[in-house]
């Protein structure tokens, strides 16, 4: 377990320089189907920068804006703390600041940089449908996304992928507007040729290649916060039992998008006609094709159960 936590680490930062690298290629790309020259190729350069140093300041406050998270202040709230707080010391973690989301569908994420700076945030629903051990299980799982690091990829890639779509949305519409320069360049051979083929596929491209590492985060860190969230509570039970009451239920939750769809404890969107089993029989917990599933962010909720019994 702690070998797997040191791995998830390293590929964390890997990541990390993944995403700044795609989002300098975009903007590399942006720049020369624009003619920008080499004041574009500053501006790109220094674009990606700032997207970096400000996606690990501030993405956590994007996050939990976009999911319309407000800080769980209240005494209603009193078990929320309690919990977070024996969690907490059992974890050798400082207590993450607490958000509550007004949403009857029951789910929870964790955000922040790193532990000492993290956010945890559930919504109304789960507090209301989940009893003590069950609450305590799912804390315990985003706890644990905090504790392996996870926290810092998956919010990082909020913006990132934010960043790219709206680098190459802009890049693709400026070119049929502004394009007699991408023009003369094609003109001047086959090398201006290719160059100009090859930045206009980067731009379609860069997108869809966020959003499939995104995904390729999501799915593996899920199960290793599983495992490590019940051996933080010592009650594998808690856990499951958390995770069926959200495979049952058919709620989702409203201010989710796919940006942010990752950071949930299980997916937070609608889908189609679904079999969350995987079987093809359509009887899972939420609809959704074959091919949703395949772009899903999170496993199957019953393999996840499965697993946690095997424990």
């Amino acid at each position: 377990m702690y070998e797997q936590i040191a791995k998830n680490k390293r590929r964390t930062f890997l990541l990390l320089l993944f995403f700044v690298a795609l989002i300098a290629a975009a903007a590399l790309a942006f720049n020369y189907l624009l003619g920008f020259g080499a004041i574009g190729v500053v501006v790109a350069i220094v674009f990606a920068i700032a997207m970096a140093w400000g996606s690990y300041f501030y993405s956590d406050r994007v996050a939990l804006a976009a999911s319309r998270a407000k800080p769980a202040e209240g005494p209603e709230y009193q078990r929320y703390h309690n919990l977070v707080e024996g969690l907490c010391i059992a974890a050798g973690l400082p207590k993450p600041r607490l958000y509550v989301v007004d949403d009857p569908a029951p789910n929870a994420f964790a955000t922040g940089r790193n532990p000492k700076h993290a956010a945890l945030a559930v919504t109304t629903g789960l507090l209301e449908m989940m009893n003590r051990v069950e609450l305590e299980g799912v804390i315990a799982h985003e706890l644990s996304h905090v504790k392996n690091y996870d926290i810092l990829v998956t919010t990082v890639a909020v913006t990132a992928v934010g960043a790219i779509a709206l680098l190459s949305d802009l890049g693709l519409r400026f070119m049929w507007f502004g394009g007699g320069d991408r023009r003369d360049r094609a003109d001047s051979g086959g090398a201006g040729i290719i160059l100009v083929i090859l930045a206009f596929a980067l731009l379609i491209l860069a997108p869809f290649i966020a959003l499939l590492m995104q995904f390729a985060v999501s799915r593996r860190r899920e199960l290793l916060a599983d495992a490590s969230g019940v051996q933080l509570t010592r009650y594998p039970p808690g856990l499951i039992a958390a995770l069926e009451k959200l495979k049952n239920d058919k709620a989702v939750v409203h201010h989710a998008t796919r940006a942010t769809a990752q950071m949930w404890i299980e997916s937070p969107l609608e889908r189609g006609a679904e079999d969350e089993d995987g079987d093809g029989d359509g009887d899972g917990s939420k609809k959704g094709s074959w091919l949703n599933r395949a772009f899903d962010t999170h496993p199957p909720l019953d393999e996840r159960i499965q697993i946690l019994k095997e424990m």
